[in-house]
């Protein structure tokens, strides 16, 4: 089957993302605001549990979550992307290995990320994780 160019564009805006959410793990969330939509629609649910619902909640908590990591790693298997006119969606196993809050932490799970096309950018619109209890009650314990 061949690979279309809208394919090809949302696998590159997916690689970018995982290699953002390897910044974030180390700290830093700006390269994964890039990859965002800064739209009131964008919308997570993410492993350390709760949703968030426009770009400034999910802007802040992508903001906080990285103040309390370091030296983050992220494996995806499984990987499969799906494009649909202006909207995309890709699903992948994820295996992350941080420091998070001083501690380490292995997380594994199921990613679902929706992007959609801004002018001739695809953004991130849409991230839902599997829950991770573990990591739910840290960032619970942290007041975050």
């Amino acid at each position: 089957m061949a690979i279309s160019t809208a394919e090809e564009e949302v696998q590159a805006v997916s690689d970018q993302y995982r290699d953002a959410l390897e910044e974030l793990l180390d700290g830093d969330a700006s390269p994964m605001a890039d990859i965002w939509s800064h739209e009131d629609d964008v919308t997570t649910m993410h492993i350390n549990g709760g949703r968030e619902q426009g770009w400034e909640a999910v802007g802040g908590g992508l903001e906080g979550f990285a103040s309390a990591c370091t030296d983050g790693t992220v494996t995806r298997t499984d990987h499969v992307i799906r494009v649909t006119g202006d909207l995309a969606y890709e699903l992948y196993n994820q295996s992350i290995s941080v420091t998070f809050a001083g501690e380490p932490l292995s997380v594994e799970g199921r990613v679902t990320n929706v992007y959609r096309k801004e002018g001739d950018e695809w953004k991130a619109v849409h991230h839902h994780g599997d829950l991770d209890a573990e990591l739910a009650e840290r960032v619970a314990n942290m007041g975050a």
